[in-house]
């Protein structure tokens, strides 16, 4: 008899996914334990396998769509044996909603979906810091599609007596009309072509959400106001870090600023145990293993794999993985047990030039470190100004498991490893 083969759950945060590929085709024999399809999930891609010895009688959801968890996406049986598939339940079609149009009487109201007009800029004298003058404007100035120029009177009576060619004068009045400055700048120099407007505006262009952006766009709405958030922020000297850098690549080893954070973000973890926690339910988990997660942008969004025992790794071990997830994590290609779980997270937006920022905690941790730029300071040594290379630290932390004290020791303890990195090497 043929069975079903339901779309499994494959990350612990999955509701639906994607068929990217049917690794096998109808009347394919497959066995036990072969991949039979690729699917793209909220986090990365990952293969569907096989429970049953058979033949893949009938594909129900084929390539490029979406399905639900546990609903069926073939049919596994015996050679030839035939395949009875329930007809879809039929759809109610929908008409599209069109956009609000206003009212004579009455302000219409837009979805926060759909972008508003813009109304043009105001004119010359109505401008912050221009000077008040009275502008008037004439009806016949302001001509239909393929009838006169804008121009205003004084603009058009002082090419006149210029000979400038109004035709060749781009306009930076309202509405693209010509004003006395234009004039007075094509008199002084060549006149400029004519920019032609488009004939139509392009309209904007809906994209599908990816699974992973529906996941983060509905853990962000549930984290924001459900977690309540605390934030300190520290600035931490980096020169021996940036020192010990240098002494590193000097021996061919390749570390990171960031490989030094995390590491001092799981060593911090001992000298603080209290904000290695979770809560869950009506429960405290205390953890006591040190697993720190590393931010990582990719083309739908952010995941964050997990470098477990940081605080047992070396600096270059800790960046040898951090390479190798982040490589893996931009071609969707981690397991679910690699970017799950955590104590805390570190997120760097130092290579983009951010000085500072909060981040959001990354649940079910109960904190995250937020990281700028190391960048020159300046900043008091021994009463006297210095310049530094200096690096902010936001921590956040979760009030309901984490106070504001331990959030201070913890980011006091991260701060003293990073200035004092010897620590990091023992």
């Amino acid at each position: 008899m043929a069975t079903e083969i339901q779309l499994p759950a494959l990350s612990p945060t999955m509701k639906e996914g994607k068929l990217l590929k049917w690794l096998k085709k109808e009347g394919d024999r497959v066995s036990t334990g072969d991949a039979i399809a690729e699917v793209e999930t909220d986090k990365s891609n990952l293969e569907v396998e096989a429970y049953d010895d058979g033949v893949l009688l009938k594909i129900l959801v084929p390539e490029g769509e979406v399905a639900q968890v546990g609903a069926p996406i073939a049919y596994l049986g015996q050679k030839g044996e035939m395949v009875e598939v329930p007809p879809p339940a039929p759809k109610q079609a929908v008409a599209p909603s069109p956009l609000p149009v206003a009212k004579p009487a009455a302000t219409a109201v837009l979805p926060a979906a759909v972008p508003r007009a813009v109304p043009p800029p105001p004119p010359p004298a109505l401008r912050a810091g221009a000077p008040a003058q009275v502008v008037q404007l004439h009806r016949e100035e302001v001509a239909p599609e393929g009838g006169r120029l804008r121009a205003s009177p004084l603009a058009k009576r002082m090419a006149q007596q210029a000979g400038v060619d109004l035709g060749a004068v781009q306009g930076s009045g309202p509405q693209g009309r010509i004003v006395k400055r234009d004039v007075e700048a094509a008199m002084g120099e060549p006149a400029p072509a004519r920019r032609s407007l488009p004939a139509a505006r392009a309209e904007p262009e809906v994209l599908a959400l990816s699974s992973m952006r529906k996941v983060i766009a509905q853990r962000m709405a549930e984290v924001k106001p459900g977690v309540p958030h605390f934030y300190l922020s520290v600035d931490v000297d980096m020169e021996a870090v940036l020192a010990l850098r240098e002494e590193a690549k000097a021996a061919e080893v390749k570390v990171s600023v960031n490989d030094f954070i995390v590491k001092a973000a799981a060593l911090a973890l001992h000298k603080v145990p209290k904000v290695n926690v979770s809560l869950q339910a009506d429960r405290v988990l205390q953890f006591h293993t040190a697993d720190v997660g590393i931010a990582v942008a990719i083309e739908d969004g952010l995941i964050t794999p997990v470098i477990r025992d940081a605080d047992l790794k070396s600096l270059g071990a800790i960046g040898a993985e951090a390479r190798e997830l982040a490589e893996r994590a931009r071609r969707k290609a981690l397991k679910p047990e690699e970017y799950t779980g955590g104590s805390v997270t570190v997120s760097n937006l130092g290579m983009y030039g951010v000085d500072a920022f909060i981040a959001v905690i990354n649940p079910p941790q109960a904190c995250i470190l937020a990281v700028g730029a190391v960048a020159d300071r300046v900043v008091a040594r021994d009463g006297h100004p210095a310049v530094r290379k200096t690096m902010s630290v936001t921590f956040s932390g979760d009030h309901r498991v984490v106070d504001g004290a331990l959030g201070a020791l913890y980011l006091q303890e991260v701060k003293a490893l990073l200035e004092h990195p010897v620590r990091l090497l023992l």
